[in-house]
């Protein structure tokens, strides 16, 4: 396959750009859809705390499978194998974390009025420092995670305009800038609303984009999986194809639990769960949200099953080895289905990284202006609260934006999991301040700070596997830095506790 014959045509490109209109026009018209006075945090922030079951379904799923998911995950598998299936059972016990937490967070929420998980700190330690602290963190950790889905769009734009421009790069710069200018504009009218209607239409067409492959892969791909799984093992990747090497066992673990610790920490992840209209009907879509799981199981096997097929390996040969795993579901997607089902697939992960990038825009805002700008100027108003939020939303997709022009995409991936570091460390606060109000907050800002430090030392130190990485070497073992910062955390907060209950004892 030469470099001139583009993999799209003028079919699918009008169909990417027709269902895109629909995208933008979903976005504005949420500020119409439910109507409430934006000129409220909570009602621009949280869309007035009134969403149902299946709404809120869409929007944290949305939310959480996001556009790295769809091109993370398959890449992982793609370059290194077996290890990054630990994103399967992730999915499966994080929701039973969140069933566990957010519901208890809500009622707190709804009782006291809070926007942000530091609210609820602030309010729970009656300490304006800490929470300080905690909303830094969310707003620290959420900027690579924005990046990451301008890495995933970066992709579909890559495969899209490939033999139709020469210089691929900066007309997908531009597309992106566009698209993001777009964004921007929705999210400062609509809130939250616009972002709910958009998500119910980008989960519809990732589901369908997902389907549409595996339908598609006994017509396209001679001897489906099995034949993929034998090209794979004939690469010989790393940590296995169909069982996992025994080195990486502790890996897999301390990755799969530390996930699932951070994931609902961050903000975005609180952002959704607290617009829903009762603890009963978040519960129950929490409940619900295990089945996206089914698609990123898929997702994360397209890793292997692109090794089948002979056409999509002739597309990702087109290209340098570092770069070719973020490229496997749009490949996949435009060798095995018709162009006008591999349009709408590839704009299901396009939109994929549009959404969860406004939502999170929208939770480092509210962080921004309740927990630091708050404190610091106390007379500002609900409507200056809101006007601050919006304009910091626009700024901070901006800024995410332009850290992506500028770092190459596979510090963006580090860096990402730098931003799992970092928020685990938030969760002696967050997830155990809903157990007790007894923890010492000096323990709590004391363990915050020596996990933060402790896990970004251990990134930034160099060790194998390379110069930067979330993996630490403990007795020939890789471990999760993570799990390691949070367990040093915590012995911190649990002793500093004890010292202080035992001092006012004796007082």
């Amino acid at each position: 396959m030469s470099m001139a014959s583009p993999l799209v045509g003028p079919l699918g490109w009008g169909i990417f750009l027709g269902f895109f209109i629909v995208f933008i026009f979903l976005g504005f018209y949420g500020a119409r859809w439910r109507r409430g006075d934006l000129s409220q945090l909570h009602e621009w922030a949280l869309a007035g705390r009134r969403l149902g079951t299946f709404l809120v379904w869409f929007l944290v799923g949305a939310d959480l499978y996001t556009a790295y998911t769809f091109v993370a995950v398959p890449s992982g598998v793609f370059a290194s194998g077996a290890l990054y299936f630990y994103a399967v059972p992730y999915v499966a016990t994080v929701f039973a974390l969140a069933a566990v937490t957010m519901p208890a967070l809500w009622r707190w929420s709804r009782l006291r009025n809070y926007v942000t998980a530091a609210d609820f700190v602030q309010d729970r330690f009656k300490s304006k420092l800490l929470a300080g602290f905690i909303a830094a963190t969310g707003v620290v950790a959420e900027f690579p995670y924005i990046a990451l889905q301008i890495v995933g769009m970066q992709a579909v734009l890559t495969i899209m305009l490939l033999g139709i421009v020469k210089n691929v790069k900066m007309v997908s710069d531009i597309a992106l800038t566009i698209s993001f200018i777009i964004l921007a504009a929705f999210v400062y009218t609509s809130g939250l609303r616009g972002a709910t209607l958009t998500a119910v239409f980008k989960d519809a067409l990732v589901f369908l984009g997902v389907i549409a492959i595996l339908v598609a892969v006994p017509f396209v791909i001679p001897g489906g999986f099995a034949a993929a799984f034998k090209a794979a093992t004939l690469k010989a990747l790393p940590t296995g194809v169909s069982t996992l090497k025994s080195p990486y066992f502790i890996t897999y673990t301390t990755l799969w639990v530390g996930s699932s610790l951070a994931l609902y920490l961050y903000p975005h992840s609180v952002n959704g769960a607290l617009s829903a209209e009762s603890d009963k009907k978040l519960a129950m879509s929490t409940a619900l949200l295990p089945i996206y799981g089914i698609a990123l199981a898929l997702l994360a096997m397209y890793g292997i099953l692109v090794y089948g097929s002979p056409e999509a390996m002739k597309i990702l040969s087109l290209f340098p080895p570092s770069a070719r795993g973020s490229l496997v579901i749009p490949t996949l997607a435009v060798a095995a289905l018709p162009e006008w089902l591999a349009a709408l697939a590839l704009l299901g992960v396009f939109v994929g990284g549009l959404v969860p990038a406004a939502i999170m825009a929208m939770a480092q805002a509210n962080l921004l202006v309740r927990n630091i700008i708050k404190p610091i100027y106390p007379r500002i108003t609900p409507l200056g609260e809101t006007r601050a939020a919006k304009w910091a939303s626009v700024i901070f997709k901006f800024l995410a934006l332009g850290f992506v022009f500028i770092v190459p995409a596979t510090y963006a991936i580090w860096l990402q999991l730098l931003g799992g570091i970092i928020i685990t460390q938030t969760l002696p606060s967050v997830f155990l301040g809903l157990v007790t109000d007894r923890l010492d907050k000096y323990s709590l800002m004391t363990g915050w700070a020596v996990g933060l430090g402790l896990g970004i030392y251990m990134f930034i130190t160099p060790h194998k596997p390379s110069a930067m990485s979330p993996l630490y070497p403990i007795a020939g073992h890789f471990v999760f830095i993570a799990i390691i910062a949070l367990a040093v955390n915590l012995l911190i907060v649990l002793i500093g506790t004890g010292i202080a209950m035992a001092i006012r004892r004796s007082a």
